[in-house]
């Protein structure tokens, strides 16, 4: 067995050794080599203590973000690498750190603090493979498994009931069941693991080839109801409506799964009908209708976001796809760039990706889907030509308006929203000659010349 490891991380490993130290890669990016994956990142571990570490490397740029747990980051132009000292825990008491690290001469005490085995394996080209877990065949054999007892594990740090749906999520796994029952068992610590470090193990479920898997694998194991418990009430909840043949939870896994791997849209997908089960009407036929689920739901999403502490950025984009999920502008130009307005450019077609996604996971839509090829190619070509369709890109601003005499204030708003939907109808309007004969021309507006 002989890895292709970059020369970088390489040259780290090697400078340790030759210095007297035992030292390999470990963890997540041995297991990625195993299954021929890209690393990510790579971890080394080693004798050395983390003063030595220093010394080993102190031609070259070092941090200490972590020396008292005996971690040193070796900086290189290809990515920044962590060296950490073989260790072992004692109690955690936190469910996250452990009250105490002590230093050790022996991989195996390393390997044996980790979380799942097929995480606890090294590899250096002298020894080669350092597996004494058996890593290796759990992860031939498709397998999730704790190292030891999974409740002492789990205990360690709760976030590791996650990070398990997570790896057999990303790594299509089945999570040995002593493994599972411990993690549905302790599901409910959850609550006290603060909300970034759930953010990032959800982010990477939905990043997944298949994000249902984890999904579904929350629900079963009751984290779903901790992380979002908005969700819950989708669950087994039947559309009754022509126009879908999923249960509510099937059909929003599916969007989920059917949407391009680009976070804000995934995440879009998974809370765009959050809102359905509480706007539920039946009309006089007998059949569920959902009005204005996408602007309630809109709001729930904002909620959801801002309790995973996301970025405020990302939540306006995926509030604004949730939004407009339902919107059906006309293939008309004028309503396109409407749209356009409403949505921005930025936006406009990772919300066409979304409704894509929608109409493939209702049945047969080629209707449906057609009709929104055909809108996508005229924005494509509104964008390309580089017609106006906001107040921003008209040839004149508010300035420009009070400059005519109008206040400041209200008006001058109404008088850009004016142009703008002339501007909307033809382009060639967009000129300022032509946007103050038009403001002129309207009898709604008088210019105070006094």
């Amino acid at each position: 067995m002989d890895f292709h490891i970059p020369n970088y991380v390489n040259s780290i490993l090697n400078r340790l050794i030759d210095n007297g130290f035992d030292a390999y890669i470990v963890g997540g990016c041995v297991r990625d080599l195993l299954i021929g994956r890209e690393p990510f990142d790579y971890d080394i571990t080693t004798s050395a203590r983390p003063d030595e570490i220093e010394e080993v490397f102190k031609d070259q740029k070092t941090i200490q973000v972590g020396k008292e747990f005996g971690t040193i980051v070796v900086v290189q132009k290809e990515g920044n690498v962590e060296v950490t000292t073989f260790r072992t825990e004692g109690e955690y008491k936190d469910g996250r750190r452990p009250s105490e690290v002590s230093f050790s001469d022996d991989i195996v005490d390393d390997l044996s603090r980790r979380d799942f085995t097929i995480n606890a394996m090294a590899y250096n080209r002298s020894r080669g493979l350092i597996d004494p877990f058996s890593g290796l065949r759990d992860l031939n054999n498709k397998i999730v498994k704790s190292v030891g007892e999974p409740k002492i594990r789990l205990k360690e740090d709760y976030l590791r009931i996650l990070r398990s749906v997570r790896l057999a999520t990303q790594l299509e796994l089945n999570i040995e069941m002593s493994t599972y029952n411990a993690c549905k068992e302790f599901s409910h610590y959850l609550k006290y693991i603060s909300a970034e470090r759930i953010r990032e193990e959800l982010f990477k479920i939905l990043l997944s080839k298949k994000p249902s898997i984890g999904i579904k694998m929350m629900y079963d194991m009751n984290i779903l109801e901790i992380i979002i418990p908005e969700l819950i009430p989708s669950i087994d909840f039947d559309q009754n409506n022509p126009h879908h043949n999923r249960t509510l939870f099937e059909h929003i896994c599916c969007v989920v799964d059917t949407c391009p791997a680009k976070l804000e849209i995934r995440m879009a997908a998974l809370l765009h009908d959050i809102a359905k089960p509480m706007t539920k009407s039946i009309d006089e036929k007998g059949i569920s209708h959902y009005y204005n689920h996408d602007r309630l739901g809109a709001d729930i999403a904002k909620d959801v976001l801002l309790r995973l502490r996301c970025s405020n950025d990302f939540i306006s984009k995926v509030v604004v796809l949730v939004r407009d999920h339902m919107y059906h502008s006309s293939i008309k130009e004028k309503g396109l760039k409407r749209e356009l307005a409403r949505v921005g450019e930025k936006n406009i077609f990772e919300l066409y990706d979304l409704k894509k996604a929608d109409m493939m996971c209702k049945g047969d839509k080629t209707e449906e889907l057609e009709g929104l090829e055909e809108k996508i190619k005229q924005v494509e070509g509104i964008l390309e030509r580089k017609d106006p369709y906001n107040k921003s890109q008209l040839k004149i601003n508010g300035n420009d308006i009070m400059e005519l005499g109008f206040p400041k204030g209200k008006i001058v708003g109404e008088i850009l929203d004016y142009l703008t939907n002339k501007v909307i109808e033809n382009p060639a309007y967009n000129n300022r000659e032509k946007l103050i004969e038009l403001i002129n021309e309207n009898s709604q507006y008088t210019i105070n010349n006094e």
